[in-house]
């Protein structure tokens, strides 16, 4: 009798917040609110059981309704799915930031939240316009408030019960240090682009040693160019272990020791990306060693911009 694989079940403990991170996520920036609906329905239905969202993504209302759907469905109960949300760069002040995590959890249609993120290190101008520019064109940062100060707003939210665990998404290794300096609620998770062709090495070292959970987006390349599921050793490895090219990117992402993020609308794809494997630990060594393509495709990390989500105005 064959034992199971149990990869795509793993979970990771919070070392600082209550609950495990299922390794296997599910990203919603999926622009069409009915589009999302759908897709979180049939990725619940799959077996995926971590859900990513942001206020920015502008869809939370329709993730909610997804997961209703489910839920009433008696597909899954809200205690079995872990659910993540952002803080937008133009709620960074600290009287800002309950108000805003608030807010989402209303369109959410949830009581609390598993884990909340601060979405980019950057500040920008408060007030409603989620995209602030000057007459250049310019975005409008935010001069008056610290990632600190803000950091300290997210742990009164753990505090308020409103967040069982915070986190940061787009930082750089330099400034996640200081906030693990400064922090009271260390973080619990830390959301940057990673995938064989980016993958931070340094940045999961510092996580391992400060009980951080890092977790990748774009785990699969968001299919740019140079196209990682085009990689030479990944194909190579895919047609030795019979899996696609991207359920090796994922598999690796896994026993790695990471959690990941992949979004779809298919069906076909969302279980693709679900059923992945445990690669074969030689495997795993030559994706370390023979892959040298170094290469970031979205540049948030500098400028607090996001450079996946399509542009709705």
């Amino acid at each position: 009798m064959t034992t199971p694989d149990t990869l795509r079940d793993t979970r990771i403990p919070l070392a600082h917040g209550s609950g495990a991170l299922p390794a296997v996520g599910f990203g919603t920036l999926i622009p069409d609110p009915l589009a999302t609906r759908q897709a979180v329905k049939a990725a619940l239905e799959t077996g995926f059981r971590h859900l990513d969202g942001a206020e920015r993504y502008r869809n939370e209302t329709a993730v909610g309704d997804g997961m209703q759907d489910a839920f009433r469905a008696g597909t899954v109960r809200r205690e079995d799915v872990f659910v993540t949300t952002k803080l937008w760069n133009t709620n960074h002040r600290p009287e800002r930031v309950k108000p805003a995590l608030e807010a989402s959890l209303r369109r959410l249609q949830l009581d609390e939240i598993d884990c909340y993120l601060i979405h980019t290190p950057f500040a920008f101008q408060p007030g409603d316009e989620q995209d602030p520019r000057d007459a250049r064109g310019q975005v409008i940062y935010d001069p008056a408030v610290t990632l600190v100060e803000t950091w300290h707003a997210m742990e009164r939210l753990v505090d308020d019960g409103l967040s069982r665990a915070i986190g940061l998404s787009d930082i750089t290794l330099e400034k996640l240090r200081e906030i693990v300096a400064a922090a009271r609620i260390k973080p619990a998770v830390v959301q940057v682009e990673s995938h064989p062709y980016l993958p931070e090495w340094e940045l999961l070292e510092f996580c391992r040693t400060h009980g951080i959970v890092l977790q990748a987006f774009a785990p699969l390349g968001h299919g740019l160019e140079p196209k990682l599921l085009d990689d030479a050793v990944i194909t190579a490895i895919a047609q030795r272990v019979l899996k696609t090219p991207a359920q090796v990117a994922l598999a690796w992402a896994v026993q790695r020791g990471t959690a990941f993020l992949t979004t779809s609308t298919k069906p076909p794809r969302i279980r693709e990306n679900f059923d992945i494997s445990a690669l074969p630990e030689d495997a795993m060594q030559e994706m370390r060693d023979r892959i040298t393509t170094n290469v970031r495709f979205n540049s948030v990390v500098t400028t607090g911009v996001p450079g996946f989500i399509p542009g709705t105005r």
